[in-house]
């Protein structure tokens, strides 16, 4: 393969932190994007870059001599998009000619759930500069589901009978690795699902079986939704996500699913019952 660099921002977690590890295993030279240096996995061909996405003059060093930029998304922000504009400006200044943008399912300007607006609108302004560009959907996380329970093992949101095609973040990174490693992806928009939409009554089912206890889902209203995480005193950006997410699956909007992870990873996607039998530790929190 190429010995340019690849450019991967989120390494120390998540799917960042997947993408650059497989990265490695197949020889690609890196360039680890992040905050906390001291967090980065120790990957065999990959040079170290302190920069966070409030800092365009740290990134675009940060990038100087990578054509291609791996840019997972920044955590909750009243100005995400903000932010990632100033990443991507600082990507083109430094010369980068290629991103590949972990955007979610559904983005669009008038998305139910709020943070898929943000992604839409980082996706029109990468557009705008006139680099390559690949965006890879995914939609939520499987390892997400089991945290949508409360103490009282009952899933509450404003979802209906809606349905949801989790993905395993492994799968989206195996997407991400190839499309980062392979040529014919550019302008190319991927939606990264698993192989099945569940609705929560279904996703408690199977945490029931997976656990032994019972879980079971309850449809609130928006109203009740907005009322019963009051509590958490979250700012008001925050809150809306956390309810649109769930309004959203009620509207539809996360329910498609694709053939992305195994025409590009090269393999089918893992079902959400799959992953929490090869993931106990991620329930252990409901074993108690």
């Amino acid at each position: 393969m190429s010995d340019e660099t690849i450019a991967v921002t989120g390494a120390t977690r998540g799917v960042g932190r997947r993408v650059a590890r497989r990265l490695a295993r197949a020889g690609a030279t890196l360039r680890l994007v992040v905050r906390d240096p001291t967090r980065v996995p120790d990957l065999p061909g990959a040079g170290v870059a302190r920069a966070g996405y409030d800092d365009p003059p740290a990134v675009r060093a940060a990038l100087r001599d990578a054509p291609t930029l791996f840019l997972v998304s920044a955590h909750e922000h009243p100005d995400r998009v903000g932010l990632h504009a100033g990443v991507v400006d600082a990507a083109v200044a430094a010369g980068v000619d290629r991103i590949v943008y972990l955007s979610f399912l559904g983005a669009a300007p008038d998305a139910t759930f709020t943070f898929a607006r943000d992604h839409f609108h980082t996706e029109q302004h990468i557009r705008g500069t006139g680099v390559a560009f690949t965006f890879l959907r995914d939609n939520l996380y499987q390892d997400a589901l089991p945290f949508f329970v409360g103490t009282d093992r009952v899933i509450r949101g404003p979802a209906g009978d809606g349905r949801v095609s989790a993905v395993a973040r492994n799968d989206i990174a195996d997407v991400a690795a190839a499309v980062l490693r392979g040529p014919g992806h550019e302008g190319h928009v991927y939606d990264v699902t698993g192989p099945e939409a569940i609705s929560l009554h279904e996703a408690a089912e199977e945490l029931t079986r997976a656990t032994g206890r019972p879980v079971r889902y309850h449809a609130e209203s928006l109203n009740e939704a907005y009322a019963s995480r009051a509590h958490y005193e979250a700012s008001e950006y925050e809150l809306a996500g956390w309810v649109t997410s769930y309004a959203a699956i009620a509207a539809g909007e996360m329910a498609a699913v694709s053939e992305t992870v195994a025409t590009v990873a090269g393999h089918p996607p893992v079902s959400f019952a799959r992953w929490l039998a090869a993931n106990p530790r991620s329930i252990a929190h409901l074993h108690g």
